[in-house]
């Protein structure tokens, strides 16, 4: 039952902070009037998919709280690491246009991602499995970030 309402708590918690973020940091008619590359989504899609990510990443978060094996709080360090990248990226990005600044912090980002997969694949295969479809999702938004730098 604690692991039941744990994950229910870090899911519910990361679908809040990303629906706050998002609503906080719109697109808007800037967003819209930049270029982007062919393979651009639509704009559509962004919300399910992101919604989907943080569903696996509370699960990932309950994972690793309830998880007492060892190195836990490096893990739990490098999982709040990549989540303040995370909330701070639509600001940078959308709130500040700035693709640039974007750049790096989604670039720093994935970089925390792939490494709570890689610091958590041994003690915790289920969380850093978890955490995959969220690194691939956010290599090919930072190779959108990356190309509305170079287009404008």
């Amino acid at each position: 039952m604690r692991k039941i309402a744990s994950a229910f708590f870090f899911v519910v918690a990361c679908l809040a902070i990303g629906a706050f973020s998002r609503i906080a940091n719109t697109p808007g008619d800037w967003y819209r009037s930049l270029d982007k590359p062919f393979f651009h989504p639509p704009d559509w899609l962004f919300a399910p998919v992101w919604a989907g990510l943080y569903i696996l990443i509370g699960l990932a978060f309950a994972e690793t709280w309830l998880d007492r094996s060892r190195p836990r709080m490096r893990r739990l360090i490098v999982f709040a690491i990549q989540g303040i990248l995370n909330i701070l990226w639509l600001p940078a990005f959308f709130g500040m246009h700035s693709p640039d600044l974007g750049l790096i912090v989604i670039v720093s980002m994935l970089a925390f991602i792939l490494l709570f997969i890689v610091i958590s694949w041994r003690p915790n295969r289920t969380a850093a499995l978890l955490f995959i479809p969220y690194a691939l999702w956010v290599a090919f938004v930072a190779l959108l970030n990356l190309s509305i730098v170079v287009l404008n």
